[in-house]
């Protein structure tokens, strides 16, 4: 199943997506999972179906937390002069940090360079705590969505942990969809990204350093996820700055595309 999540006048609308000769439509209401109930069923009454690109989208999860992988590519950790992580190198972003697709990312006036870095993101569908070495993870994952770990790369560095530069608002665009139609765990998935329509990165889950089932382990190992949780798995190299006005997009066939443009935050912070 594919769904997305639509922000309507009548209030949030969980809908199930289909292709439709290459197109992403919203095809009918469905229900939202269980970390996100809600208020009302008016929306489905006035819904009717059209290309997912003719409705505002909201962030298809919403978790209780976003565990994300950095470096799980060799060339992007070798890009920025960093030695390949012997262990995953984990770091959260808050939850005030995720955007919808179509939704504008706010650059701070803080960072003087702010990065783009397309991602593979798990979508987390069953409590899950400490993953046996041999147990499968298929049970515990919903589905993949796709995500833009944006990044103010110089507070990243003179921070030195990552919480503030990878944590401002709107640094974590998600969507459009959650689907369980791709399995990165048996076929690995090519991942692209385009800055002004330009392909700036291009990359193979097959290159992962870390694939997806030690990353639940090693994860839950330390902590519970839960239905909802969403875990960026890491971003090939070729990550570069934006500008306010930019236009970004991530796509994985099969996901669709996460697009996002970049506009000058207001002042003051």
């Amino acid at each position: 199943m594919r769904y997305a999540k639509l922000s309507t006048p009548d209030g949030p609308l969980y809908v199930e997506v289909e292709d439709r000769d290459g197109t992403l439509w919203a095809a009918a209401p469905c229900l939202a999972p269980e970390e996100d109930p809600l208020p009302s069923a008016l929306p489905a009454v006035h819904f009717r179906p059209a290309s997912l690109d003719s409705f505002t989208l909201a962030a298809p999860v919403k978790p209780s937390k976003i565990v994300c992988v950095g470096r799980n590519y060799r060339d992007h950790a070798t890009e920025l002069g960093n030695d390949i992580p012997k262990e995953p190198l984990l770091f959260l972003k808050p939850p005030s940090a995720l955007l919808g697709h179509g939704g504008a990312i706010l650059m701070p006036t803080l960072s003087h360079r702010i990065d783009f870095e397309g991602e593979l993101a798990i979508v987390i569908g069953k409590r899950c705590r400490n993953l046996g070495a041999e147990e499968d993870a298929h049970p515990y994952i919903r589905g993949y969505t796709l995500v833009n770990d944006v990044t103010a790369r110089d507070i990243q560095k003179s921070d030195g942990q990552w919480t503030r530069g990878k944590g401002f608002d709107t640094f974590c665009p998600t969507g459009p969809i959650v689907s369980d139609e791709i399995d990165p765990i048996a076929r690995p998935v090519i991942l692209t990204t385009r800055l002004n329509g330009e392909l700036r990165q291009t990359g193979t889950t097959a290159d992962f350093i870390f694939d997806i089932p030690y990353l639940l382990r090693y994860i839950t190992a330390f902590c519970t996820l839960f239905p909802g949780d969403l875990i960026p798995t890491g971003t090939p190299a070729g990550v570069g700055p934006m500008q306010s006005g930019d236009t970004v997009e991530v796509h994985i066939p099969g996901l669709g595309t996460l697009r996002n443009t970049t506009i000058a935050r207001p002042t003051p912070e």
